[in-house]
């Protein structure tokens, strides 16, 4: 007897299909795509066979572009109109120097002021950091659509955790540029423990060291029973195989190549390191030529180049270390990943300072994209085997100024996203109905050393007496790692917001300078901050008792009168020159003296308050 199929009431009869989604590696130097169109995760080839495309575009006098390994080809014939290592502007200015000289071959347009996003005079037209990612992406999304005949419905893109708000927003605005709809941004290091996590079932602390070509992230993790907890994150946006790049054309400029040599092929050279850091990684010793130049060089050499970077990252990795405060020994696993932990110069420091040898049993060049992919597959809603989840965290500190010149931290670093946090804060001045709401990011005490990411306006706020209005301020980070902030005025519930788009990002030394200078300023840090504190509180007391006095002085005989006076001169002058303790102590000595004719105040505006009421009427209301 032959079984009729019954679905449930209201079923759709039509076919369950599963959604097209991808997970994108957006490389310095090179870029990939994964899918689980076919059931697994993997890596999408072009026509030849090949996965990695080159993160190079090239555009020409018709309007037109290529890009990969074509465009990589023109860099010698047209250096000019050829860019790579893209990713390395993006959220930059064209006043961040350090990075606008290694694209030196290129010319700016005059047209973009010194403050705003760098654009690249080509033979297509002006191109921005923006434009050309986008030209990669939709480069990389076709490879999808040719394979699987569809639309992609949803991409996660990888980024360094160090990303801030503005490369983020940015790689996001390339994304929308090549029409692809992006489910989430998630962090390098994060997508590679990810792949690693579920492809061994690792179980334990790791610490994930990725060393591409443009950028440098560490991440310390922790792995149990399907939850991906990151404890912390380090690293630098602006270090990775391309320094060591430079650094090979610098050497061989010190050993003879002439400077108008140098000028002449710069483009050309620098490819030519690249050839030579990926030959040094299988041989122990190369002879070299490039034009009229010839010479040798050999991997003790060449670990005396990569030294300086090399020296970075493990700094970086002590920080994360301290940070997640995972000993060493207590660190299961060291996964590599990017292309630039190949090398084994570098492997080996890195197997020196952690004291195992590093994991490197998935393909270094693939391992973010493939666990990109994995999110993508279920973000995206496809039933997966597999079930974990995901727990990243924001780098820095995120707060808002307040009086004094001071930064009140709302989200502390490394707190785990997404995640929402509200504080409450008051006016300053009586009858105050603005409050200016500057947001910062930073490990300091103070405004000027920390970074400005915005600022907004909440007005309408009731006149009040100095402290007695209650403003909400919120921030919320999102799975992307993007932040908004609000204000709201609870009583008449008068709100201002903003999404926070800084217009640059971080410079390439500024967060390890950020994270160093707030360990060795801590301790000046805390009295600086105690000071201002102190200052703030002295100089809102003068300025109540100077109203107090304009308004009600004949409530104090002279000899009372000479006393506040006195009082307070003395508390204006230590605001300048006293410590923390002596200010502190000055103003509680104020507040003493002061305390008779605010009582006799209170008493006075209470009695003209309740002439004439009858007190029956007053307790019924």
């Amino acid at each position: 007897m032959a079984f009729l199929k019954i679905s449930e009431p209201g079923e759709s009869r039509k076919a369950k299909t599963r959604k097209l989604a991808v997970g994108i590696d957006l490389g310095t130097t090179n870029s990939l795509i994964t899918s689980g169109g076919d059931g697994e995760v993997e890596v999408i080839l072009d026509e030849v066979g090949e996965g990695l495309l080159p993160s190079v575009v090239h555009y020409n006098a018709e309007g037109g572009s290529t890009v990969g390994v074509d465009a990589q080809k023109e860099a010698k014939r047209d250096p000019k109109n050829t860019i790579s290592s893209v990713k390395r502007l993006l959220g930059r200015s064209k006043l961040e120097g350090l990075e606008i000289n290694r694209f030196k071959q290129h010319k700016f347009d005059s047209e973009y002021g010194e403050d705003t996003l760098p654009a690249i005079i080509t033979g297509a037209g002006t191109k921005d950091p923006i434009q050309i990612s986008a030209d990669i992406l939709t480069t990389l999304a076709s490879r999808v659509r040719q394979r699987f005949g569809s639309e992609i419905d949803g991409a996660v893109i990888t980024v360094p955790a160090y990303f801030n708000d503005a490369q983020r927003q940015q790689t996001k605005k390339a994304a929308e540029l090549a029409n692809l709809n992006v489910l989430r941004l998630i962090n390098e290091p994060t997508a590679a423990a990810l792949a690693y996590g579920l492809d061994s079932n690792e179980e334990g602390n790791v610490v994930v060291y990725d060393l591409g070509g443009g950028t440098f992230d560490v991440s310390v993790l922790s792995l149990r029973k399907g939850v991906f907890e990151v404890l912390a994150t380090g690293g630098d946006t602006a270090l990775g195989g391309d320094d060591i790049d430079h650094a090979i054309c610098e050497w061989i400029t010190e050993n003879g190549l002439t400077e108008e040599t140098l000028n002449a092929n710069y483009s050309e050279l620098i490819l030519y390191a690249n050839s030579i850091k990926h030959q040094l990684s299988e041989e122990d010793c190369i002879d070299l030529v490039f034009k009229n130049w010839s010479g040798t060089l050999d991997r003790g050499e060449f670990a005396k180049i990569c030294e300086p970077f090399i020296r970075k990252t493990i700094n970086a990795c002590r920080r994360v270390l301290r940070d997640s405060k995972i000993a060493l020994q207590d660190i299961h696993s060291v996964v590599m990943v990017g292309g630039s932990t190949r090398s084994p110069v570098i492997r080996e420091a890195v197997e020196k300072y952690f004291g195992r040898p590093p994991l490197t049993s998935i393909d270094p060049d693939t391992v973010v994209a493939v666990g990109a992919g994995i999110q993508a597959e279920v973000l995206v809603g496809n039933n997966t085997t597999e079930n974990f989840l995901l727990l990243d965290v924001n780098p820095l500190s995120l707060g808002i100024e307040t009086m004094g010149e001071l930064v009140e931290k709302i989200i502390p670093r490394n707190t785990t996203i997404p995640v929402s946090r509200a504080q409450d804060f008051t006016t300053f001045k009586d009858g105050q109905t603005v409050m200016s709401i500057h947001v910062l990011q930073g490990e300091r005490e103070l405004v000027s050393d920390c970074r400005s990411l915005a600022k907004f306006n909440l007005k309408g706020i009731p006149q009040m007496v100095a402290g007695a209005a209650k403003i909400r301020v919120s921030f919320q980070i999102d799975a992307d790692g993007l932040l908004s902030v609000s204000a709201e005025e609870l009583s008449t519930q008068q709100k201002a917001e903003i999404q926070v788009k800084p217009s640059f990002g971080l410079s390439a030394n500024f967060i390890e300078d950020i994270l160093e200078s707030s360990h060795e300023n801590a301790e000046s840090d805390m009295e600086t901050r105690s000071l201002r504190e102190s200052q703030v509180e002295a100089k809102q007391l003068i300025d109540s008792i100077d109203f107090a006095l304009k308004s009600d002085r004949e409530l104090l005989n002279e000899e009372e009168k000479l006393t506040l006076d006195h009082a307070k001169d003395r508390l204006i002058e230590l605001i300048d020159s006293g410590t923390s303790a002596k200010i502190r102590e000055a103003t509680e000595e104020l507040n003493r003296i002061s305390s008779e004719f605010a009582a006799r105040r209170m008493d006075l505006h209470i009695g003209q308050a309740l002439k004439g009421e009858i007190i029956d009427n007053i307790d019924n209301s």
